[in-house]
């Protein structure tokens, strides 16, 4: 779609009777100054801006889209009935790719899914434990529980990899539109 200006993009659609609404989503890089910002348009045309989490009146409903740490959390559009419905992405964007990935190769994408699950409950698991034991060196707190010590002690490499697999467990998550507060907002 190009729009006014003859700039073209396309990150999420919506068709709600003979309207279709695109959102351009601005997640990261300072793009026009507007970082974080969801910029909608009706049948090409700008109609409507906001900051994130951002919920925007449409024809029937509400557009809303919010972002977690590492990505995009929801795209949705909720009906005035209380309905949720995905946005639709551009198939060439990375959330496209990896829905697209997802139907094609159901199997091999719950494999993955699967995994990012686990990396970041390893991942953040592991190094709050680590963390824990010079929190809970300080004076006060070991006069009255005692002193703590970790079961794990991992080499600063093994703590840098569990690290970067849970991020990327969590940019992966992020991709699906999947977030869970506490699940992605430890593993982050």
């Amino acid at each position: 779609m190009v729009l006014g200006g003859g700039k073209e993009f396309k990150l999420f659609w919506l068709r709600v009777g003979r309207t279709v609404y695109a959102v351009d989503v601005r997640v990261s890089g300072k793009q026009a100054g507007d970082d974080g910002m969801v910029h909608l348009y009706a049948d090409g045309r700008h109609r409507a801006r906001s900051r994130m989490p951002a919920a925007i009146p449409v024809d029937g409903g509400t557009i809303q889209v919010a972002m977690s740490t590492v990505g995009l959390k929801r795209a949705h559009y909720v009906t005035t009935g209380g309905e949720e419905h995905r946005l639709t992405p551009d198939p060439r964007s990375a959330i496209g790719r990896r829905l697209r990935f997802d139907r094609e190769h159901r199997a091999l994408s719950r494999w993955i899914a699967a995994f990012s699950v686990v990396a970041l409950v390893v991942g953040a698991g592991l190094n709050l434990v680590q963390l824990l034991e010079p929190i809970l060196r300080v004076p006060p707190i070991v006069e009255r529980f005692g002193l703590f010590e970790s079961p794990v002690d991992l080499p600063v490499w093994a703590n840098v990899t569990l690290g970067a697999v849970a991020a990327a467990g969590a940019v992966e998550r992020s991709l699906r539109l999947r977030h869970h507060w506490l699940l992605d907002g430890l593993g982050t």
